[in-house]
C-alpha cells in the first residue's frame, strides 16, 4: 500500500508541476506586449527522495519559473539607450536652430536665407546711391534696407534666444521626470530586497529595469549592484541619484537666466558634467553649439554695423555735413544682433559724397558699397562670412542627424539580440503549451492507474464494489 500511496504523491506532484508550468505559459502569452516584461521558463527540480528499510522512494518533481535575463546584454542596451536618446535630443535642438536660418541641411542653401538677402540687398541699395546719389528715393531705398537688415538681425537674434529658453524648459522637465522615476527605482529596490533578496524577483525586476531604460533615455547613468539584489544609480559625472530604498532628487536654479542642475545635499552644480540622455543632448546643444552661433551672429552684425558707420562718418551727408553713425551698437559684440537698429529716419544721413565733395558727390556712397567685398568679419566679406557661418550650422544638423540615424541602429540591433532571449516568442510558447499539456494529461492517467490498483486492492480483486 505504501508504494501505491507514493505513486499517487508523485502523480500529484506531477500534476502540480505541470499545472504550474502551464500557468507560467499562459502568463507569457497574456504579456506578450507588456512593456518591460520578461519571458519566464519554467525550472523543473526532483525532490529530495527517502530512504526507507534500505529502499529509497522517489518524491516527486516540483516546477519554478526563472526570467530569462542577461544583465550584461541588459547594461549594453541601456547604455546604448543614454547614447542615442542625447544624439536625438541634439539633433532635434540643432533643427531648430537650423530653422531659425531658413536652412534646409546645407551650405548651399545660405544665399537664400533672410538674413543673406537683407545683406545682400543692403549693398545693393548702397550700389544703386553711388549711380544716384542726389535722389531722395534711393536714398530712402538705403534706410529701408538698413532697417531690413536691422529687422533681420533682431528676428534672428530673438529666435535664438527662444530656442535657448526652450531648452531651459526641457531641462526643468526632464529633472522633474527623473525624480519621479529615480523614487520609483528606490521603491521597487525596497520590495525586490525585501521579498527576493538572493533570487530574480520577477516581475519587480521586470519594473524596474524599465524604470531604468525610461531614466536612461533622460539622463546618462551608472548602475551598480549591490546586496541582496538592490541597485545603486548615479550620473555619468558620478552624482548619486538611487542607493538602495533611497533617491536623492535633483533640483534645478537659474544663473544668470540660464537653468543649471544641482544635485546632492549640498547643492552641488552638476550642470557640466551630464552626459547621455535627453539632458545630455539638450545641454550639449544649450552650453555648447548654440552660444557659438550667437557670438558669431553677433560678431557679424558689430562688425558689419561697425564697417558702415565709420565709412559713413568720413563722408559728407545730404546737408552738407559730416556723416555720423547709421546703426546704434552696443559698446562691445555682446548682444548686437539682438540691440542693432538704424539710427536716423532722415535720408540725407547717409553721407554719399567724399570729404572734397559736394552734397551731390558720391565717392563715399561707392565706399560704402565697397565695403559687401572688403574683409570686414574676422578676415572675410560679409557674404563670406555668412555662407561659412550658416554652412556650420547646416553641417553640424547633418552630423547629428547621421550620427543619430548610427546610433539608432547600434540600439535596435542591442534590442533585438535582448529580446530574441528575454521577449515572448508565441510560437515557443505554443509548443511549450503542448508539451505540458501531454505532460499533465500523462500524469493524470499515472494517477487514475495508481487509483485502480488502490480499488482492486482494497476489493480483493471485485472491481464492482468499489470504484
Amino acid at each position: 500500500m505504501g508504494t501505491i500511496t507514493s505513486l499517487m504523491n508523485i502523480a500529484q506532484q506531477a500534476l502540480l508541476a505541470d499545472q504550474a508550468a502551464l500557468n507560467v505559459t499562459s502568463n507569457n502569452v497574456a504579456n506578450q506586449n507588456t512593456a518591460g516584461y520578461t519571458r519566464e521558463v519554467v525550472n523543473f527540480q526532483t525532490v529530495d527522495s527517502v530512504t526507507l528499510s534500505g529502499g529509497t522512494f522517489g518524491s516527486g518533481v516540483t516546477a519554478s519559473a526563472t526570467s530569462q535575463r542577461d544583465r550584461v546584454l541588459e547594461q549594453q542596451v541601456q547604455h546604448q539607450t543614454q547614447t542615442q536618446a542625447q544624439t536625438g535630443a541634439l539633433e532635434s535642438a540643432l533643427q531648430q536652430i537650423q530653422n531659425v536660418f531658413g536652412l534646409t541641411s546645407t551650405a548651399s542653401s545660405a544665399s537664400s536665407t533672410d538674413l543673406s538677402t537683407a545683406t545682400n540687398a543692403f549693398f545693393s541699395a548702397l550700389s544703386a546711391l553711388a549711380s544716384n546719389p542726389s535722389d531722395m528715393a534711393t536714398r530712402q531705398s538705403v534706410l529701408t534696407a538698413a532697417n531690413a537688415l536691422a529687422g533681420a538681425f533682431n528676428s534672428a537674434a530673438n529666435q535664438l534666444t527662444q530656442v535657448s529658453s526652450n531648452l531651459n524648459q526641457q531641462v526643468a522637465g526632464d529633472v522633474g521626470q527623473v525624480n519621479s522615476l529615480t523614487a520609483t527605482i528606490a521603491s521597487l529596490n525596497s520590495q525586490i530586497t525585501s521579498l527576493s533578496p538572493n533570487a530574480d524577483a520577477g516581475p519587480l525586476e521586470d519594473q524596474r529595469q524599465l524604470a531604468i531604460t525610461e531614466l536612461s533615455q533622460l539622463v546618462g547613468l551608472d548602475q551598480i549592484s549591490t546586496d541582496c539584489n538592490g541597485l545603486t544609480l548615479t550620473t555619468s559625472g558620478g552624482a548619486v541619484l538611487v542607493s538602495g530604498s533611497q533617491s536623492f532628487a535633483l533640483r534645478t536654479t537659474q544663473v544668470a537666466g540660464t537653468t543649471h542642475i544641482l544635485a546632492g545635499v549640498d547643492g552641488q552644480d552638476v550642470t557640466s558634467n551630464l552626459t547621455g540622455g535627453d539632458l545630455g543632448g539638450v545641454l550639449q546643444a544649450r552650453d555648447q553649439k548654440l552660444p557659438s552661433y550667437q557670438n558669431a551672429l553677433d560678431s557679424f552684425a558689430f562688425a558689419l554695423g561697425t564697417q558702415v558707420n565709420q565709412q559713413n562718418e568720413l563722408g559728407l551727408d545730404g546737408y552738407g555735413n559730416p556723416g555720423a553713425a547709421l546703426f546704434s551698437l552696443p559698446a562691445n559684440p555682446s548682444r548686437a544682433a539682438a540691440l542693432i537698429q538704424v539710427a536716423t529716419t532722415d535720408p540725407k544721413a547717409v553721407a554719399a559724397a567724399g570729404p572734397s565733395e559736394g552734397s551731390a558727390g558720391n565717392t563715399n556712397a561707392s565706399a560704402l558699397a565697397d565695403l559687401s567685398s572688403a574683409n570686414i568679419v574676422g578676415g572675410q566679406t560679409a557674404s563670406g562670412f555668412l555662407a561659412s557661418f550658416l554652412g556650420q550650422v547646416g553641417s553640424d544638423t547633418a552630423a547629428a542627424t547621421t550620427n543619430n540615424s548610427t546610433q539608432q541602429a547600434t540600439l535596435t540591433q542591442l534590442t533585438t539580440q535582448r529580446d530574441s532571449l528575454s521577449a515572448v516568442s508565441l510560437d515557443e510558447e505554443a509548443s511549450a503549451l503542448t508539451q505540458y499539456q501531454r505532460a499533465y494529461q500523462a500524469a493524470a492517467q499515472v494517477f487514475n492507474i495508481a487509483n485502480s490498483v488502490m480499488a482492486s486492492a482494497l476489493n480483493l480483486g471485485v472491481q464492482t464494489s468499489v470504484t
